[in-house]
């Protein structure tokens, strides 16, 4: 089965659909049982950069698991509270109030005054009423009202600073929420969040010299960066480098729900440890609240219609599992309630980064896998679907040896 995932990622690469790739797949014993990395990492000319475990590449949304997990460690810590009020910490976050509506005759946003608690807890669910302007036309349109781009300039203020989607607490929507949480834990530490993290996760793991929100200001990193590549607008062969995209739009700041560069072994040690609940990282209890879902019944089905919404919220949410699997939140990332047969068990947590990677911990299965690659258009299905084949196959390769 091994050879299935070789094949299938070395077509890949060769038809031009993935300039390079680097998988890693584990178990609850730290073992590793897959390792694959090929292509390359640039297709700038005139440099010659191979695609390995090593390379550093941007991580995009998978910095959320991390800002999840240093925000527990501040909860342990006594510094902070999941259900704590954000606003003292976090002076201007809501303070647009809540977008109801655009008037497009007057360019206008029809606002009203959010009296609702915003929580930490709802910033790690996605149900604090944020969401990314960019996926949201009247946060668009909005934005444009005052001359402004969307999710641009250096800091977390300039970026999230919106108009909320909903009441605080009453629905589920893709956004900042991680970004704001990463703000926190600097606020309350009084360290940035790559000091903090770097302390707290990666020196324990052994992985402090592979992961950073400043790579490019790391001299055993700036060297291993990749660069992103696109397909064309229609999404067709070959990819070619995506230069001048900029990733972090300007962002300067630490951002927890986006800014994370590392490569494919360090980040796949520290999903290792999380699935073996490594306690060097959190307490058990900490654990059960990072997996655990997070969702009522009534969100829950908000989040389920939410990721259903429309082809695109499909494509950029759904993780290529079928809208007929029931899917929940944790502060982990997305929680498959039932299970896919031949796929992975229920309860399996996973999500990714826009530059169509991922990351899944199949608890029942005791497995846990990291692809990085660096392609755009985001979460591209054709490489999503690689990704769920993956999962198969792993997954067929371990319930074979039982």
């Amino acid at each position: 089965m091994a050879q299935k995932i070789d094949k299938m990622y070395e077509e890949a690469v060769d038809s031009g659909l993935l300039p390079g790739i680097s998988v890693m797949a584990g178990d609850k014993s730290g073992n590793i049982i897959y390792s694959k990395s090929l292509g390359t990492a640039s297709q700038k000319e005139g440099r010659d950069l191979p695609f390995t475990a090593s390379t550093v590449c941007a991580l995009a949304s998978m910095s959320k698991l991390m800002t999840s997990v240093a925000v527990l460690q501040c909860v342990e810590d006594g510094k902070l509270d999941l259900d704590m009020d954000v606003k003292p910490l976090l002076p201007s976050i809501g303070k647009h109030g809540i977008i109801t509506g655009f008037d497009d005759e007057k360019s206008s946003a029809v606002l009203e005054e959010n009296t609702t608690t915003i929580t930490l807890r709802m910033l790690l669910s996605h149900t604090s009423g944020h969401e990314y302007d960019w996926f949201n036309p009247e946060l668009g349109k909005w934005r444009a009202s005052r001359g402004e781009e969307p999710w641009t300039g250096p800091t977390v203020e300039d970026k999230s600073v919106l108009p909320l989607v909903f009441a605080p607490g009453t629905s589920f929507s893709y956004g900042a929420g991680h970004d704001w949480a990463g703000k926190i834990v600097e606020v309350a530490t009084g360290d940035t969040l790559d000091a903090f993290v770097r302390t707290r996760i990666w020196e324990p793991l052994g992985i402090e010299n592979d992961l950073s929100f400043y790579p490019k200001s790391r001299e055993h990193m700036q060297d291993r960066v990749a660069d992103i590549s696109t397909l064309n607008e229609k999404g067709e062969l070959p990819a070619v480098d995506a230069a001048p995209f900029d990733i972090l739009f300007g962002g300067t700041d630490c951002l927890g729900g986006a800014g994370l560069f590392g490569s494919t072994e360090a980040y796949h040690t520290f999903v290792c440890a999380l699935l073996r609940r490594d306690p060097r990282l959190l307490k058990a209890g900490s654990y059960v609240e990072l997996f655990r879902p997070q969702l009522s019944e009534h969100l829950e089905e908000e989040f389920n219609k939410y990721v259903a919404k429309s082809p695109v919220h499909t494509a950029f949410l759904g993780m290529d599992i079928p809208l007929s699997v029931r899917k929940t939140w944790s502060f982990a990332g997305m929680v498959a309630k039932e299970g896919m047969p031949g796929r992975f068990a229920p309860g399996m947590t996973l999500w990714g980064g826009v530059p169509s990677c991922e990351w899944f911990i199949d608890h029942e299965s005791g497995l846990c896998g990291t692809v990085v690659c660096q392609i755009l258009p985001p979460m591209h299905p054709p490489v999503m679907a690689l990704h769920a084949k993956f999962q198969s196959e792993l997954f067929g390769m371990i319930h074979k040896s039982e």
